[in-house]
């Protein structure tokens, strides 16, 4: 794809993958492109892949009965649990041999989900996350520090390849080694930095420690990705960092990062690429779709990928999407923040909780830093969650007199703000555990039930 040279809303001219005949194609013209895109794709999934067939046929559907973009929704759904079924290489829509990578989850919980590339496949995510980062604010020359964690996780080798392809400096400094990263990214003067929302946290805390003045320097964005985080915590990094913080969102069974950003103009949703996705939000409970503009869960389709088409993938993410114009021009829809995932939500009391609502409440509060974890624990029949707060440094909490104070007041705040009531626990600083990757947010103590049980 050509790049293009255009003059900004500021009046600087700008050498990116901004492309205007694709992002602010107008509405109708892009959902033909995806209707002609979406029957090619469930033609070869349907041809290519028998877990697709024996679903569609299954379904009472086929290729043949897309009509139009709405008879989407009579097609099965997706789930990661399909990836695993069909562990490793079942729902490839092309030989192995001609898969150029190789990526995989973690498989702590069972067996990891695979997913794999063709050469086209790596060319289109490389282009897509140029033109994400164009459209975050990176430039051509960047020297991006790139904190994803690199390996079987996509985030690294994706902001990699497309940082690359933009034309930035890469330093593939991936997760770990804080004080060194830090070092780095004052020497080689790092003007972008990839890296989870909790990790870039606990860069700047380091580098404060360090007496290195990240803020100070020439960093001016933040690519930040991989987990859920709130408005709070994005003045948090934007304050210590000294940079403009913009969420970015993939996930490896789609493709990785790249699948949607915020345009910096604006930071006001995240632009979906809806030439090379299809999305839908349906109701976590039933599936059944909902209107443009309601929360509820996140589902995507691929319109573009070679080796393994996704068909109505259940992401578990939940947010709400809009079509309303952008000032920046672009007519994609945009995803409104990921509030949380389904199967992260916790029900406290009778209360559907998501860890990003309490960090929406505790980052900022007095006398905090802004690290917490929920620790969940079985006492009797019931489970007890706790909410581990930390107190900043130099917080005038050293006593039990004024943690206890301080405890009471972080619950006060909890309860008025988000309407549950439970025990909170002021740790001292450095006690809660700090991430050099996705944050821990939630340690489920409760016991697991045994084989056969």
């Amino acid at each position: 794809m050509a790049t293009h040279a255009l003059r900004n809303r500021n009046g600087d001219r700008r050498h990116d993958y901004f492309s205007p005949d694709v992002e602010t194609m107008p509405r109708k013209q892009l959902q033909r492109l995806q209707f002609d895109r979406l029957r090619r794709v469930l033609h070869r999934a349907y041809a290519n892949v028998p877990h697709y067939r024996r679903r569609f046929d299954a379904a009472g559907v086929t290729p043949f009965a897309l009509r139009g973009l709405g008879d989407l929704r009579r097609f099965p759904f997706t789930s990661k649990a399909d990836l695993r079924d069909t562990y490793p290489f079942g729902l490839f829509a092309v030989p192995r041999e001609t898969l150029l990578r190789l990526h995989a989850s973690s498989g702590t919980t069972g067996k990891p989900t695979v997913v794999g590339y063709t050469a086209a496949d790596l060319a289109n995510w490389a282009l897509l996350m140029a033109r994400s980062m164009t459209c975050g604010g990176v430039r051509p020359g960047d020297i991006v520090h790139n904190a994803y964690g690199y390996g079987l996780f996509t985030g690294g080798l994706g902001a990699h390849d497309g940082a690359q392809r933009l034309g930035c400096t890469v330093v593939p400094a991936s997760g770990g080694g804080t004080e060194r990263q830090v070092t780095l990214m004052s020497d080689f003067g790092a003007t972008v930095l990839c890296a989870t929302p909790s990790y870039a946290l606990n860069i700047a805390e380091v580098a404060e420690r360090l007496g290195v003045d990240l803020r100070g320097g020439p960093l001016r964005v933040g690519l930040f990705g991989a987990e859920p985080w709130s408005d709070a915590l994005r003045g948090e990094l934007e304050s210590r960092l000294g940079l403009t913080a913009i969420d970015v969102y993939g996930l490896s069974e789609i493709m990785g990062p790249g699948v949607a950003i915020e345009c910096r103009e604006a930071q006001a949703g995240l632009h979906g690429w809806e030439d090379h996705f299809l999305f839908e939000i349906v109701d976590p409970g039933s599936g059944e779709p909902l209107e443009m503009g309601e929360a509820g869960e996140l589902v995507i389709t691929t319109l573009t990928k070679e080796a393994l088409p996704m068909i109505r993938y259940r992401t578990r993410d939940i947010t709400r999407l809009t079509d309303e114009p952008c000032r920046c021009g672009r007519t994609h829809v945009r995803l409104r923040r990921i509030t949380g995932r389904s199967d992260d939500m916790l029900i406290v009391r009778g209360v559907n909780l998501y860890p990003s609502q309490l960090e929406a409440v505790l980052v900022g509060l007095p006398l905090l830093s802004p690290h917490y974890q929920l620790v969940i624990e079985r006492q009797g029949a019931l489970d007890r969650v706790t909410v581990e707060v930390e107190a900043a440094a130099g917080a005038a909490v050293e006593d039990e007199a004024a943690r206890h104070a301080l405890a009471g007041s972080v619950a006060h705040h909890l309860k008025s703000l988000i309407g549950i009531s439970c025990a909170v626990a002021v740790k001292r600083p450095g006690e809660v555990p700090r991430s050099e990757g996705k944050a821990v947010r939630v340690r489920d103590l409760r016991p697991r039930p045994t084989a056969g049980k």
